[in-house]
């Protein structure tokens, strides 16, 4: 283990991240009502060019005027490729009030795409005397983003969190694929004749989560596009909790509950955890450095383990 202390993520509950565009104000009303964890308001990719302005002025006045609750407030703003993305900025810091948490920058590429935005942030908070500091989610869906993920998971202190986009990775990667997440039919290893599907979002995840954890940021999944498969967005859920990822994108609301489901920690497994604890406290008492639960060994690592999870299940709790 390095000398150097792994720094902790942010201590929120971000199991489903509800995304709905900012052209569309009739829906505001029943995402702050949802059961997601976090909000983001998108000015993106699913606002027409012809419909910015009016997405931009419609959620600025969201933000100041929709009961949010406890929930994280987050805005997708357009990338930095586009003509839009300074003026979301711009507009979103001098005339939003401070119930706004975050900027999602999509399409980071390098630490420089965030250096950028933060720049501007910085600059506009201290002008407009704003006392919120406003954090970052970046949203990796290049092959240079992930060519680059540990040094955009570095780039900013203002970093929370960060999500794979799978669409546009599968774009930019070339990837032969139409298909938003989730398991592709041409993926497939063959035994005795039989075709075995395994993950082609496996390695990018793993990327992200290595970097976030290195870095103290949130590891998210980003959406399933198919949101007439349950089992599908289940299954998917599913190896992203198992490999480290936090929550997951909600493109419909059917999703959230989904999501919900996956990254809550069960009763089941919330009771193993303190008896592991437990049991090492009692270990410890005995002067023992490791003990055996149900059969299996633990010792401390099994405590770092168990602590992750009854830290998650209290914090959704509260």
């Amino acid at each position: 283990m390095s000398f150097r202390i792994q720094p902790q993520p942010p201590a929120r509950p971000n199991r489903c991240q509800l995304f709905g565009p900012g052209s569309n104000p009739k829906l505001f009303e029943k995402m702050a009502a949802s059961e997601a964890d976090v909000i983001n308001i998108d000015l993106e990719d699913s606002v027409a060019p012809g419909d910015k302005d009016a997405a931009l002025r419609n959620t600025i006045q969201a933000i100041n005027d929709v009961d949010w609750g406890r929930k994280t407030l987050s805005v997708r703003i357009n990338g930095l490729d586009s003509p839009f993305w300074y003026r979301d900025v711009v507009d979103l810091l001098e005339q939003a009030g401070e119930r706004l948490d975050q900027i999602m920058i999509p399409k980071a590429g390098c630490a420089a795409d965030i250096y950028a935005v933060d720049a501007l942030v910085t600059s506009i908070e201290a002008a407009k005397g704003r006392k919120k500091r406003i954090a970052f989610e970046v949203i990796i869906e290049s092959a240079a983003g992930i060519a680059h993920v540990e040094e955009i998971a570095a780039a900013s202190p203002r970093l929370a969190a960060m999500s794979l986009g799978a669409a546009d990775f599968a774009a930019s990667m070339g990837m032969q694929t139409t298909g938003i997440g989730g398991t592709q039919e041409n993926y497939y290893m063959l035994h005795d004749g039989q075709k075995h599907w395994s993950d082609p979002w496996h390695w990018a995840h793993v990327a992200i989560v290595a970097a976030c954890r290195t870095h103290g940021l949130l590891p998210v999944d980003g959406p399933f596009g198919d949101f007439s498969d349950d089992d599908g967005f289940r299954a998917q859920a599913w190896r992203s909790a198992t490999l480290g990822m936090v929550g997951k994108w909600a493109i419909h609301p059917k999703q959230i509950a989904l999501a919900n489901e996956v990254f809550t920690p069960s009763d089941a497994a919330v009771t193993e955890a303190r008896e592991i604890l437990q049991a090492m406290e009692d270990a410890k008492a005995r002067g023992e450095g490791a003990t055996t639960y149900k059969g299996r060994l633990v010792d401390i690592a099994s405590i770092k383990q168990a602590e992750v999870v009854v830290k998650q299940a209290e914090m959704i709790s509260r």
